[in-house]
C-alpha cells in the first residue's frame, strides 16, 4: 500500500505565478506589471533560471522578487494569498487528497517553507490540511529539501518504507533528492497538473517504485 507525499506551495497550492492577475491590484501596481513567470516562461526570467541552476535558492528566489516592490517575502506572499481558502488550492490534487484519505490512508505533506512564507493563522484557516495527518515543514525543523535529512522525516513520521511513498514535487532537484533516498519520485508539472496527478495516481494504483520518472 503506498501512501501519499506532497509538496505544498505549487502541487497542492497554486503558484505565484498563476495568482499575479490577483496580486497586481493589491500591490498597487498595473495589469501586467508582475511580468515574470518562472515555470511558465524561462527564457523570460533570469532570477528563475538562476534558481534552476542552483546557483540562489528558491526563497532566495522569492525575496528577490518581493524586495522589488520593498517587502519581506511573507508581506508579498499576502498580496497573492490573502484570504486563504480552497481558492488557492488545485482541485484536482485536492480531490486526489480527499480519494487517499477516504481509503484510509491520509496524505501527508513535506514542504521547505509552508510557516515561514504564510504563518501559523493562514495554515490554521487552510481546510484542505486537514485532510493531512503528517506535516514536515523545513521551516519549522530547519531541514530543507533537498537534503536527505527532509525526506528522513518525512519517512520516519509515515512509518513506512521509502519504497512505498509516492512523493510530489515540481521542482526537479527535490525531486532527484527523493529517489535518491528510495521514495516513489514523481516531478509535477505545474504548466500540466491534469497530466501530474494521472500519473500520481497511476503510480498509487501501481504499487511498484519508479524513484525520480517525471510525469508523461
Amino acid at each position: 500500500m503506498k501512501r501519499l507525499l506532497l509538496d505544498f506551495g505549487g502541487v497542492v497550492l497554486l503558484t505565484p505565478f498563476e495568482l499575479r492577475d490577483r496580486a497586481e491590484p493589491s500591490l498597487g501596481v498595473a495589469p501586467g506589471a508582475l511580468s515574470w513567470a518562472g515555470p511558465f516562461d524561462p527564457a523570460g526570467d533570469e532570477a528563475w533560471r538562476r534558481f534552476q541552476s542552483g546557483e540562489i535558492t528558491e526563497r532566495d528566489y522569492w525575496a528577490h522578487r518581493a524586495a522589488e516592490h520593498g517587502l519581506d517575502t511573507r508581506a508579498f506572499m499576502r498580496h497573492f494569498y490573502d484570504p486563504p481558502g480552497d481558492h488557492l488550492v488545485r482541485p484536482e490534487v485536492r480531490r486526489l487528497m480527499e480519494a487517499e484519505r477516504a481509503a484510509g490512508r491520509p496524505p501527508a505533506i513535506l514542504t521547505n517553507d509552508l510557516q515561514a512564507f504564510h504563518g501559523r493563522g493562514w495554515m490554521a484557516a487552510m481546510e484542505v490540511l486537514e485532510l493531512v495527518d503528517v506535516l514536515v515543514d523545513g521551516s519549522v525543523t530547519g531541514v530543507l529539501k533537498p537534503d536527505p535529512r527532509a525526506y528522513a522525516a518525512a519517512v520516519e513520521a509515515l512509518g513506512v518504507a521509502p519504497a512505498d511513498i509516492v512523493f510530489v514535487d515540481d521542482q526537479a532537484a527535490n525531486v532527484a533528492g527523493a529517489a535518491a533516498a528510495g521514495l516513489d519520485a514523481v516531478w509535477f508539472d505545474v504548466t500540466d497538473p491534469a497530466s501530474s496527478v494521472a500519473e500520481v495516481r497511476r503510480r498509487l494504483a501501481a504499487g511498484s517504485s519508479r524513484p525520480g520518472e517525471a510525469a508523461s
